[in-house]
């Protein structure tokens, strides 16, 4: 069994979805502190003006609070107006926008559950079956280190398999995971490139620029372009 482990972030790019697609489980890791000026709560989308952050605040963001104490704005007209401007002419706009507005104006405004929500969603608008649990709600020892974590979990569903971001090479060490008896892989996105509302072709924008420009085949086919090692 294959499991994955990562931070909630707002409609993020598609290497995430890759991370999520691999795994037989992903689990949201919301017992931990909120990172300020990261991708939990913005990504970059494109409209008339080129490249555009799209921001949701959290109100009482700290990095001295777990993310799932805190909560997104349910102020989200700015998104919607960024995301309607600039895709109200892309080619799959009728069929995605209702679910993306249904998802950022969900009523349970924690960051894990607005995410969890998106993630359920936007797999059930393609046709694929995730499984997802929040890392809050399970009993394991949050006093062990970042990797000891990860290998508890690992070992709390039966997970031969770790699989984690290419950042996590410059953490974790696949001897250590071995030893455990897990094998610790990393999932490297592949180049993705789709049509898109722009000149030269810009890589790594929210999934909502994947999901407005491509059919839910074509989204699956780029949900393949992965390597694990």
């Amino acid at each position: 069994m294959k499991l994955a482990v990562m931070q909630p972030y707002l409609f993020p790019y598609i290497g995430y979805f890759h991370l999520i697609y691999v795994s037989d489980l992903f689990l949201i890791y919301d017992d931990v502190t909120f990172i300020k000026k990261g991708y939990i709560n913005r990504n970059n989308v494109l409209t008339g003006s080129g490249v555009t952050r799209f921001t949701v605040s959290v109100p009482g963001a700290s990095q001295n609070k777990l993310i799932t104490e805190l909560s997104f704005s349910t102020d989200v007209n700015k998104i919607l107006k960024i995301v309607e401007h600039g895709y109200s002419m892309a080619p799959y706009f009728e069929a995605f926008f209702p679910l993306f507005k249904q998802i950022v104006e969900n009523k349970e405004r924690s960051i894990s559950s607005v995410c969890l929500n998106s993630y359920q969603a936007i797999f059930s608008y393609l046709d694929i079956e995730k499984k997802f649990k929040r890392t809050s709600e399970l009993e394991y020892d949050r006093s062990a280190s970042a990797r000891d974590r990860l290998i508890n979990l690992s070992h709390k569903f039966g997970a031969d398999c770790y699989i984690n971001s290419p950042s996590g090479r410059k953490l974790y060490n696949k001897a250590d995971f071995e030893n455990q008896g897990i094998d610790l892989k990393f999932v490297d996105s592949l180049p993705v490139e789709y049509k898109q509302n722009s000149k030269e072709f810009v890589p790594n924008l929210s999934i909502i620029d994947v999901l407005m420009n491509c059919s839910p085949e074509e989204v699956r086919n780029l949900l393949v372009r992965y390597k694990l090692g």
